[in-house]
């Protein structure tokens, strides 16, 4: 397994912004974009306290500097990679690009509310041991549209190193989520291993080493849409095979995993979206969600979900 890389950038706190606000993108829509930027900017409490940077991953399709230009001004940062680094690689350049003492990384397509900075900072000052804080998020359509609302993670709410709540599913996510950038510094950044549950997997490290706070606030949106990353990942079911990965690797590091409960989640997730795929008429996203089913799925699995689909038959006939 290749290990999280260490951030080489070493900077006194007192020297730095108070905030970092790094938006990797690729190939945007400049709507989405826009969104994000004034979302940010809405909030911004002066270039002294708060870098905002746009890291262009070598987009083709358009021309990144006027956009951001066009919507920010002077006032946004644009930088551009030499080469295509992909999602985990542009990841941790926006880190490595970082000045800030937290570094909040938001996604071109993903934005925050009202008040968001302002919370999480009040509460630093109240949790100066942790390093990490996140809100919750609103779940959004590619209109904007609220579809879901993550749940709360009450064992964090006051802050700890608690994260079994987090080892089987993730109920963070990345637009919510600020991020000392010493952490990073002294231990490292985005594993490039997992393509898909990166974000899960450093959650879960930085929580476990460094503390956390989850604040029961709504205050972030994360854009789910067909065309997105995540959306591929999971029709694909690259997303359940890089799950897999991770359950292996929160087995060896963590005591208390329960690998078989792991294993069981991620099996029934690959029956319920090949099933879903299926009567959606999407035939290439179920096979490929059935395929790692077959895969993977224990004996016991199998006998449990042929009997309620017995169950489900003879109900059905005796409504008759």
């Amino acid at each position: 397994m290749e290990s999280p890389n260490i951030s080489p950038v070493s900077m006194d706190d007192t020297k730095r912004p108070f905030w970092s606000v790094m938006i990797p993108m690729y190939n945007p829509r400049p709507d989405y974009l826009e969104q994000a930027l004034r979302s940010v900017l809405m909030q911004d409490p002066g270039s002294d306290r708060m870098q905002i940077e746009v890291v262009d991953d070598c987009s083709t399709n358009i021309d990144v500097s006027a956009l951001v230009k066009g919507i920010a001004g002077d006032r946004v940062t644009l930088s551009r990679n030499v080469k295509n680094l992909g999602q985990a690689g542009n990841l941790n350049n926006c880190i490595d690009r970082s000045n800030g003492v937290w570094v909040h990384i938001l996604h071109y397509d993903d934005y925050v509310l009202p008040g968001f900075y302002e919370l999480l900072e009040e509460t630093q000052r109240a949790h100066p041991e942790v390093s990490l804080i996140a809100t919750r998020s609103f779940l959004v359509d590619a209109d904007g549209l609220i579809e879901q609302v993550t749940p709360r993670v009450r064992s964090l709410e006051k802050g700890g190193h608690e994260v079994q709540g987090l080892f089987y599913k993730n109920p963070i996510y990345t637009p919510a989520v600020v991020v000392r950038k010493s952490f990073y510094e002294q231990h490292g950044r985005f594993r490039t291993d997992l393509p898909y549950a990166l974000d899960m997997e450093l959650w879960v490290r930085i929580i476990s080493t460094g503390g956390g706070v989850i604040l029961p606030q709504i205050l972030a949106c994360y854009r789910s849409s067909a065309g997105n990353i995540t959306s591929r990942y999971i029709r694909s079911a690259e997303a359940l095979q890089d799950e897999w990965r991770l359950s292996r690797i929160f087995n060896e590091l963590y005591p208390n995993y329960d690998l078989k409960r792991a294993d069981q989640i991620h099996c029934r997730y690959a029956f319920a979206r090949a099933k879903s795929y299926a009567q959606n008429g999407d035939l290439s996203a179920a096979n490929a969600n059935l395929k790692f089913w077959k895969e993977h799925a224990s004996i016991s699995l199998r006998l449990e979900l042929f009997i309620k689909s017995i169950v489900r038959r003879a109900a059905r006939w005796i409504k008759r």
